[in-house]
C-alpha cells in the first residue's frame, strides 16, 4: 500500500520528530511512541530557545499561547506556533513549528508538522498531520470504531490490520480538509488532495486527488 507509506506522505525535514519514523513504513505505527519520544526529546530541547513549564511541557519562547489555553503534557509547542483561545490539549501533543491550533480545537496523541493549521472547533486524537496540511472549521478526526474493533486501513485493493483501538487520520503534506468533514478511523490522505466540505471520508485517498464523495474521487488536472 505505498499511498500510505511515510515516504509518499511526509517531508521529514519539516517535523522535530523526524527520528520517530525511522524504521517504519506506515505513520501510524508510531501513535503509541509519542508520549515516550516527547519525554526524551524534550529533555534534548535547547533553554534557550524553549521553556519547561509545568510537568512535561515544552514551549518555544517565540511561540503565543492565549491564557484561556488548557495545555497538558507530554506535549512540545514548537517555534513561531500559535494557541488560541480555549484550545485543549490533551498530551502526547507535538505541534510544529508555525502551527496554528486555534478556538476550542482539541489535541491528543498527535504530531503536527510545521504550519499545520486546525484553527477552528477541530478534534485530532490519535493521527498525523503533515506539512502545511490544514483541516476546515469544524472538521474533525473520529479514532474509535463504533464496533470497539481494531482499525484496519482500506484501499481498494489491499487492506492492513493496525492492530490498534485509537486510529484517527493520517494527512499527508498539504492536504485540505473542508469545513465540517468526519475523518473515519483508519483514512488516509495522501499529499496535495482536497477533501470536500461535508465529508464523510474512510480508507486511503491517493496524492494528488480531490475527494467529492466516496464514489467519485478524481485526480487533480
Amino acid at each position: 500500500m505505498k499511498d500510505a507509506t511515510i515516504s509518499e506522505l511526509y517531508d521529514l525535514t519539516q517535523t522535530i520528530a523526524a527520528k520517530i519514523f525511522e524504521g517504519k513504513t506506515y505513520p501510524w505505527e508510531v501513535l503509541p511512541l509519542i508520549k515516550d519520544f516527547i519525554l526524551e526529546l524534550g529533555e534534548t530541547l535547547d533553554p534557550a530557545e524553549y521553556e519547561k513549564r509545568g510537568e512535561n511541557i515544552w514551549i518555544a519562547k517565540d511561540a503565543s499561547i492565549a491564557p484561556t489555553a488548557s495545555i497538558n503534557g507530554p506535549c512540545i509547542i514548537g517555534k513561531g506556533a500559535e494557541i488560541r483561545q480555549c484550545a485543549f490539549i490533551r498530551g502526547n501533543a507535538i505541534v510544529g513549528e508555525g502551527a496554528v491550533v486555534g478556538n476550542s480545537t482539541e489535541l491528543k496523541n498527535v504530531i503536527l508538522f510545521n504550519k499545520v493549521q486546525v484553527p477552528h472547533y477541530n478534534y485530532v486524537g490519535d493521527s498525523v498531520l503533515g506539512y502545511k496540511a490544514h483541516m476546515g472549521a469544524g472538521s474533525i478526526t473520529s479514532n474509535v470504531k463504533s464496533d470497539k474493533k481494531l482499525v484496519v486501513v482500506k484501499s481498494a485493493d489491499e487492506q492492513i490490520e493496525t492492530g490498534l483501538k485509537k486510529f484517527g487520520a493520517m494527512l499527508g503534506d498539504e492536504v485540505e480538509v473542508g469545513c465540517n468533514s468526519v475523518l473515519n478511523p483508519g483514512t488516509v490522505v495522501g499529499r496535495n488532495s482536497n477533501i470536500y466540505p461535508l465529508s464523510c471520508v474512510r480508507g486511503v485517498i491517493p496524492s494528488g486527488h480531490i475527494f467529492k464523495n466516496a464514489k467519485e474521487i478524481i485526480k487533480k488536472i
